[in-house]
């Protein structure tokens, strides 16, 4: 894929053929935003969420997405990285689109994971390179969205919804297993 929009607290740009994201950060940097970057042209946040592309990734703050706006979203995937970018309202509007919403508690779960393997790492004194991390976090990662796509897949329900389902799933699992609940 190539990021063709890219926006900050200023405003965005957008060059369809593609931009550089090393060169984009790099005039940030110089700058102090990413308006005006050469080969560019400069757009609002808002115009940036309604673009035709593949993929949408809101990444910064939450509820950019609303009944006020979802019917415009063109994407075929919005990826919330952000905490919280899409509304309840909103949620309903995209999946009536047809459009594939990967959800914030499972999109941006990376972080988190990545933690948690450097929990285990300091408890065994053992330390793994940043390749395996990042293959391990690849392989996590990809097994969860798969167990929530095929969940919501199977119940005819909304991806967050499956994501909900699988969760519970796990929580039960864990209470049979700890002999805290029984069959």
């Amino acid at each position: 894929m190539k990021v063709v929009a890219v926006s900050d607290s200023k405003g965005g740009i957008y060059n369809p053929d593609g931009l550089d994201p090393d060169e984009v950060l790099k005039w940030k940097r110089e700058h102090g935003s990413v308006k005006d970057f050469p080969g560019a042209t400069n757009i609002t946040n808002e115009e940036l969420l309604e673009l035709e592309v593949d993929v949408l990734a809101p990444a910064a703050i939450e509820e950019v997405i609303t009944e006020k706006n979802a019917d415009n979203i063109k994407a075929k995937i919005v990826a919330e990285v952000a905490n919280g970018p899409v509304t309840p309202e909103a949620d309903d509007i995209l999946r009536e689109k047809g459009i594939l919403q990967i959800p914030d508690f499972l999109c941006n779960a990376g972080g988190v994971t990545v933690s948690y393997f450097e929990w285990v790492q300091n408890i065994n004194g053992y330390y793994w390179t940043e390749e395996e991390v990042r293959e391990k976090l690849d392989k996590k990662m990809t097994k969860a969205f798969w167990e929530v796509y095929n969940t919501a897949k199977e119940k005819n329900i909304h991806m967050r919804d499956g994501a909900y389902v699988v969760a519970v799933q796990r929580v039960y699992q864990a209470m049979l297993d700890r002999g805290w609940v029984k069959k």
